[in-house]
């Protein structure tokens, strides 16, 4: 993301954001190129917060259709069914976009998320995605590790008044301050894949409840082959046999993952907007920080659960790999 200096009109459009964190920093963000799949309510946030800072170019891929539950938290979405009909909801998002920030170039990718090469994922300099299966977040997460570039990559999902994002910056160097002085600091981050290999009994006793219920969720929906988000009340009978079978083989007590807790992610196949508000407000503080180098990043979980209103974040890492 090195190169040419800010132009004249950036410098006067960012003034205020430059003062905040300095031109290297925005030259920075209006050279990086970022890639988003899946547009739901919280990315939509993500989306507005990115452009609104300036960066280089957002590119969507999502080729599903408008329907009425993705209105219910996606502001991007015109309430004119005229202005959609018969468009993916990438091209509808992307012509909201760029009345946001006219120097950012916005543009919607035809095609499937999990068929992305890494010849088009070369890209970019941060991938997002939300709303997609187990085995596509891995595979993504996956394929941005293998380029010689380092791609930073974020997962975020929302049900019901819940979210989470993964975070996998790779090797991440970035400035800080502390009480009188800025200081550098070094991150590895593990992969998605390695990051929820790490055996459930080794992880701190009070770490958050919502990160292993949601990954009785995800398996399960992964060993029923549904798309994310499809799932009932009904499913809960099969989902409690999952989490006894996860919870014996990780050697850990089923109360760490309420029932209550559960049906509540079953159920949630709406999003609740003012947590997506909340999310994607700091999921696009994270990525622009992470382009930026400036301050220390989310490692490498984050959730939010409006019912108690806490925010957490939790470095779930193997403890033999260097931190």
């Amino acid at each position: 993301m090195d190169g040419e200096e800010l132009t004249e009109q950036e410098t006067a459009l960012y003034d205020r954001q430059i003062r905040v964190w300095g031109a290297d920093a925005q030259r920075r963000l209006s050279k990086a190129h970022v890639l988003i799949g899946g547009m739901k309510g919280t990315i939509a946030e993500v989306c507005k917060n990115i452009v609104l800072a300036g960066v280089g170019s957002v590119t969507l891929v999502d080729d599903s259709p408008v329907t009425e539950e993705s209105l219910n938290a996606n502001f991007l979405i015109p309430s004119d069914e005229t202005l959609y009909e018969g468009r993916s909801i990438a091209e509808v998002c992307c012509d909201s976009l760029k009345d946001f920030n006219p120097m950012v170039h916005v543009s919607a990718e035809k095609g499937d998320l999990s068929s992305l090469s890494t010849e088009i994922l070369e890209k970019f300099d941060v991938v997002i995605v939300s709303g997609c299966s187990l085995s596509t977040k891995k595979a993504i997460n996956g394929k941005c590790r293998k380029l010689s570039k380092r791609i930073a990559f974020y997962s975020v999902d929302c049900r019901d008044s819940c979210g989470e994002i993964f975070v996998d910056l790779q090797d991440h160097s970035c400035t800080k301050k502390q009480v009188n002085e800025t200081v550098e600091c070094r991150l590895q981050y593990p992969s998605f894949e390695e990051a929820i290999a790490v055996p459930w009994k080794i992880l701190p006793k009070r770490i958050s409840k919502l990160y292993f219920a949601t990954r009785v969720i995800e398996r399960f929906e992964e060993t029923e082959t549904r798309t994310s988000g499809e799932t009932s009340l009904a499913d809960l009978p099969n989902v409690l046999k999952l989490r006894k079978e996860l919870c014996e083989a990780q050697c850990i007590s089923e109360s760490q993952i309420p029932d209550s807790l559960l049906e509540r992610l079953l159920l949630g196949k709406l999003e609740f907007p003012p947590v997506c508000a909340i999310i994607g407000g700091i999921l696009g503080q994270e990525v622009i920080k992470a382009i930026s180098c400036k301050g220390e990043p989310i490692k490498n979980f984050f959730y939010f659960d409006a019912a108690d209103g806490k925010g957490l974040i939790e470095d779930i890492s193997n403890p033999n790999s260097a931190s």
